[in-house]
């Protein structure tokens, strides 16, 4: 199994760049419903979704926020990452069995506050950008190299 590595502060550098990807499945938009308390029939029945201009159900916007942050959770800075304020604009919707891959860069560093601004930009599998924005983090003063934790198995009923 990969570890967890981060980035301190005093390694990042303007310019530095990650990327993450996650595949979005059918069980990401009823987990991401039942934890955001987010039910609408536009992410969740795929009638009422036929109805509308997408002609299908798509992800909700902030589940590809989501993928955003755990961008910065696991690659830059990564773990022990605190996030401050994300701008973000959706550009495209995101369906089920899309992937996404979130592109990081460093635009500035902050030294009094130890802070880093990234630019990011989350694109499906056909390069198509879906979202994009500025993320504002603490990166992490300690360096760490951690097993990642086990998730727990959900089990997912209607």
């Amino acid at each position: 199994m990969t570890t967890l590595d981060n980035f301190t502060y005093d390694e990042i550098t303007i310019g530095q760049t990650a990327t993450y990807s996650k595949a979005v499945e059918e069980r990401d938009l009823s987990l991401f419903a039942a934890v955001s308390g987010d039910l609408n029939p536009l992410h969740l029945d795929a009638v009422y979704a036929a109805t509308t201009a997408f002609g299908e159900r798509i992800a909700h916007g902030m589940l590809t926020g989501a993928v955003i942050s755990a961008a910065l959770a696991m690659k830059l800075p990564g773990p022990g990452t605190i996030y401050l304020a994300q701008d973000l604009r959706f550009r495209l919707p995101v369906k089920i069995g899309d992937t996404i891959t979130v592109e990081l860069e460093v635009t500035g560093k902050q030294d009094r506050r130890k802070s880093v601004t990234l630019d990011c930009k989350a694109y499906n599998q056909a390069r198509k950008l879906v979202a994009s924005g500025t993320a504002d983090v603490i990166a992490p003063s300690e360096k760490l190299s951690l097993m990642p934790p086990e998730l727990p198995g959900i089990t997912i009923s209607p």
